[in-house]
């Protein structure tokens, strides 16, 4: 039998249509991307929306580290809590805090400043004898002082924190990235913290004897004009690495960072960096290959450090 010709073209028209059942050619999407994971060169490190409290990025953030000088948003917090009058002119004094014994300064001991201006070096360009000077016009004294920071850690839920002196030098004023971001939050909440933090730089004038020193901020973002930062405070000793922790607003949101233990005198800078373009872009720029084998040396550091103390902890226990 001849198959008619219209009836052929009928067929080839309508395999030109076919699919496959419950699939139409309209509705073919390109898969969806997924942004890149940020990689940071802090060993350890928490981002987290404070409007939400979620947490944008985590590694490692409880693991116990040195602060380093972070140590003074505490100092700062302290110092304001016992109401003293900030325009009283204080001596530097640092006989009680061992840990600056031969660190070099340009403040000089036994001269007078205001206690708004201890704060604002303290916190901006992160001065050892500023920090400890507060503690030592606290009441009752340095020891006192020191009581009151892990008081006020306590108090703040801030549970794997101590601290043994006011500067940061110790190594054994430790905490974690998580408890960090409380510190950032509460100290977000003092008017005078996220102005003295932020300013970029200041000249501050001593009496007996009479001297002027001009001083600038350690963390240079406050000297950028694209970004908006509430609370900063930088940190570095050995044992901690350079250290950060920021509150800034980002895409119209307050985000805490806490970023610790890097390689290399910009690196925390530089994280800071890849985590607002990452929030922003989904992008990052890389890390540089020695900070992130430092980074792993330290992680792995931390894993063999843990599973010594839990070994030790199912010994104890059997």
């Amino acid at each position: 039998m001849k198959t008619h010709p219209s009836f052929l073209a009928l067929l080839l028209a309508c395999a030109c249509v076919v699919v496959m059942p419950g699939v139409r050619a309209v509705d073919k999407v390109p898969p969806v991307r997924t942004p890149p994971p940020l990689e940071l060169a802090s060993a350890s490190a928490l981002v987290i929306d404070l409007n939400t409290g979620r947490e944008l990025f985590a590694n490692h953030p409880d693991v116990i580290v040195p602060i380093a000088s972070i140590s003074k948003l505490m100092t700062a917090m302290v110092s304001l809590d016992a109401r003293q009058p900030l325009d009283e002119a204080i001596p530097v004094r640092i006989h009680d805090t061992r840990e600056l014994r031969g660190v070099y300064s340009r403040v000089r001991v036994n001269s007078l400043i205001s206690r708004r201006e201890m704060l604002r070096l303290a916190l901006m360009s992160s001065e050892n004898r500023a920090a400890a000077s507060l503690a030592h016009n606290y009441p009752g004294g340095h020891a006192r002082f020191v009581a009151a920071m892990n008081a006020k850690a306590r108090a703040l839920g801030m549970h794997s924190t101590r601290f043994v002196e006011p500067t940061g030098l110790s190594e054994r004023n430790v905490s974690t990235a998580r408890d960090l971001a409380k510190l950032l939050r509460a100290a977000r909440q003092y008017p005078l913290i996220r102005e003295l933090s932020t300013t970029p730089s200041h000249s501050a004038y001593f009496q007996q004897p009479r001297y002027v020193q001009n001083f600038n901020n350690t963390n240079p973002l406050v000297r950028n004009p694209d970004w908006r930062i509430e609370v900063t405070k930088t940190g570095f000793i050995d044992e901690a690495g350079h250290c950060l922790a920021l509150l800034a607003v980002i895409q119209n949101r307050p985000v805490a960072m806490v970023l610790l233990n890097t390689l290399g005198k910009h690196s925390h800078v530089g994280d800071a960096n890849r985590v607002r373009q990452w929030l922003e872009t989904g992008q990052s720029t890389p890390v540089p290959l020695t900070a992130l084998r430092h980074k792993q040396r330290k992680q792995l550091e931390w894993r063999r450090t843990q599973a010594t103390a839990t070994a030790t902890a199912q010994d104890l226990r059997r």
